[in-house]
């Protein structure tokens, strides 16, 4: 039996799903998480990313999403997911000011979220810090 390779520090093993519409901070996140150990699902658009998770037959642990996407925004493609794959995991980021955000907009009071810009090093924390409060409730 192959044992996988150990995850890179603050690292996992876990597949994620990253959906930004931007190509360029899209490629920048796929190839730090996948430094980090974590497989990689990426979409350019919430259409994309529920068609990527109902040709992935495995699980995912995490979807990181933009809140603000032309096609669909974060939080609704986050509940359009849950249809499919419920209790999926979210993590949400934007770079819009906090006050442009909120519950009018569609994102809960209670979301995991992280401000663009952000360091590697800080979504790496942030990502980890979810799964393994995820893990801890099993």
């Amino acid at each position: 039996m192959t044992e996988s390779p150990a995850p890179a520090a603050g690292g996992g093993t876990e597949t994620l799903l990253v959906v930004e519409n931007e190509a360029p901070i899209r490629s920048l996140l796929g190839q730090g998480l996948e430094r980090l150990g974590y497989t990689v699902l990426s979409a350019e658009s919430g259409e994309v990313a529920l068609r990527l998770v109902q040709e992935h037959g495995g699980p995912i642990a995490l979807v990181i999403t933009d809140v603000v996407m032309p096609d669909m925004s974060g939080p609704e493609l986050v509940r359009r997911l849950e249809a499919v794959r419920p209790g999926i995991r979210a993590l949400f980021m934007s770079g819009y000011a906090d006050d442009a955000l909120g519950e009018e907009n569609g994102l809960p009071a209670d979301v995991n979220f992280i401000q663009k810009p952000f360091s590697p090093g800080a979504l790496a924390r942030r990502v980890r810090e979810i799964l393994d409060r995820a893990q801890s409730m099993l």
